[in-house]
C-alpha cells in the first residue's frame, strides 16, 4: 500500500476517539503515518500524540495544535455531533469548529497537502440553498459564524442537515482557492454507519428513515468502510482529486438520482 503515500507523513485526525475517526486513525497507523489525534474524549490508540479539544472552544484547538511540531501533510476532519445535540452546538462542532481546525492547520501545510472532512448523505439538499449556505461560509471567524447561526435558526433547524450541507459547499468553495497553493480539500458523504452515534440517529429520525437511507445496498456501512474513502481522498493516488463530495453510501445517491430509491418514508418524516 506504499502507493497511498502515507509512510512517514505527519497527519492529524480530529475525532479519533470512536467511529469513523477511530477507524481512520487505525488505518493510517497501519499505513505507516505519524498520526496525531484530537478529540473531546481521550483516545487509547497508539498515536504519536493525543490532544484533548472541544470544537465549541477555539482556544482548545489553538492549545492542542501548539503541541504538535512540524509540517502537517494531511488533515482528517472526522469529529461531529448528531441531531440529538443542541442545534447550535451541532453547528459549532460540525461546521464552525471543523473550519477553525482546518484554517489553523493550513499555514503548516505545503504543496501536496490534503484535507478530507466527513459530511453526510443527510446533506444531500445542499444544492437547493447555496445562497443561504454561502452567507454562512462568508462569515470570517468562528464567532461570526456562530452569530450568523443564532440569527438564522430557521435555516439551522435541528442543525445536523444544515451543518453537513455547509461542509459540502465550504469544501467546494475552498477547493478552488487552496489548489493554487497545491493543497487539496474534499469531503465524504457517508450513509448510515454502525458507529456509537447510530443510536442517536435512530432516536432522532426513527428506524424506518435510517433503513430507507441504506437503499439499495440494504445494510449500514462499517466505520472501516468509511475510513477507506477518507484515506483514499487524502492519498497520493488522489493527487488531482479536488473539491469532491464523495458519496460512500453503497449506491444510495446514485439510486436517488436515477429514481431507484424510494424516498417516500424520508420525505413524509421531513414534512411532518
Amino acid at each position: 500500500m506504499q502507493e497511498l503515500g502515507y509512510v512517514g507523513k505527519r497527519v492529524i485526525v480530529s475525532g479519533c476517539f470512536s467511529g469513523m475517526g477511530k477507524a481512520t486513525a487505525e488505518k493510517l497507523l497501519s499505513l505507516g503515518a505519524e498520526v496525531h489525534g484530537l478529540d473531546y474524549q481521550i483516545s487509547d490508540l497508539p498515536l504519536a500524540s493525543f490532544q484533548q479539544i472541544d470544537l465549541r472552544n477555539p482556544a482548545t484547538v489553538d492549545a492542542a495544535l501548539s503541541n504538535i511540531e512540524g509540517d502537517i501533510h494531511a488533515l482528517f476532519n472526522c469529529a461531529g455531533l448528531p441531531q440529538t445535540a443542541a442545534p447550535l452546538d451541532v453547528m459549532k462542532v460540525n461546521f464552525a469548529g471543523t473550519r477553525y481546525v482546518t484554517e489553523a492547520v493550513l499555514p503548516r501545510m505545503k504543496s501536496g497537502g490534503a484535507i478530507a472532512s466527513i459530511s453526510s448523505t443527510g446533506g444531500l439538499g445542499w444544492s437547493r440553498r447555496i445562497p443561504v449556505t454561502m452567507e454562512l461560509i462568508q462569515q470570517a471567524s468562528f464567532e461570526d459564524a456562530v452569530a450568523w447561526c443564532e440569527q438564522n435558526m430557521d435555516q439551522v433547524a435541528e442543525g445536523y442537515s444544515f451543518s453537513k450541507e455547509a461542509i459540502i459547499v465550504w469544501t467546494m468553495f475552498m477547493s478552488a482557492q487552496l489548489i493554487k497553493q497545491g493543497i487539496r480539500i474534499n469531503c465524504t458523504l457517508p450513509s448510515p454507519t454502525e458507529t456509537p452515534m447510530m443510536s442517536h440517529f435512530l432516536e432522532a429520525s426513527g428506524e424506518a428513515v435510517v433503513d430507507a437511507a441504506t437503499q439499495p445496498s440494504g445494510r449500514r456501512s462499517t466505520p472501516e468502510e468509511q475510513a477507506g474513502g477518507l484515506v483514499l481522498l487524502n492519498s497520493d493516488l488522489a493527487s488531482f482529486v479536488n473539491g469532491v463530495a464523495l458519496p460512500v453510501d453503497g449506491g444510495f445517491m446514485a439510486g436517488v438520482a436515477t429514481g431507484q430509491v424510494d424516498l417516500s418514508v424520508m420525505m413524509s418524516r421531513a414534512q411532518s
